[in-house]
């Protein structure tokens, strides 16, 4: 990386733009690690088991036991004590609140999830099952490469805007 001095403000832009890259790297990197430990959530009780520090537990909706069962796995973050995703399509959501209801939310905002079209999870196939992870596979290249495109296209306004910074004081 080229250090850029010509301007405390090109230097900020530059820094900024490292800062928004490993930022968008270390999620990328998050996402990856839950796709890959993801596989075991068909299990209802696997996912319960992520929410023992879960923030709602009595007189709401959103309840450890309904998430699970509306397929969220609590994937909480020093900032954000609430996020769960569901371990199928990825769909990540926030900022509960206790009249919320998991399956209606995760529908609602994920219409065409995988896990929430399943007639019954306890009679699976294996056939199914494959079916299952074929999608959720796709989920994620799906949602990789948006984030990857996301963080290019961001990388070049970046870019650009500093590039202009920088001729105009040339």
């Amino acid at each position: 990386m080229y250090r850029w001095e010509i301007s405390g403000t090109v230097c900020s832009g530059m820094n900024m733009l490292l800062l928004n890259v490993y930022v968008v790297m270390c999620h990328l990197d998050v996402i990856a690690a839950r796709f890959l430990t993801f596989h075991q959530m068909y299990s209802y009780e696997r996912r319960l088991e992520t929410f023992a520090d879960w923030p709602f537990r009595e007189d709401c909706q959103c309840t450890p036991e309904l998430m699970a069962k509306a397929g969220f796995v609590h994937c909480p973050s020093e900032n954000e004590p609430d996020v769960a995703c569901c371990f199928y399509c990825l769909k990540e959501l926030e900022g509960w609140e206790p009249e919320d209801i998991p399956w209606s939310e995760h529908a609602k905002r994920s219409p065409d999830c995988g896990f929430l079209q399943m007639k019954s999870f306890h009679k699976l196939t294996a056939i199914d099952f494959f079916r299952l992870e074929h999608g959720r596979i796709r989920n994620y290249v799906r949602k990789m490469a948006h984030m990857k495109i996301a963080h290019f296209r961001d990388e070049m306004e970046n870019t650009s805007k500093n590039l202009r910074i920088l001729f105009d004081i040339l």
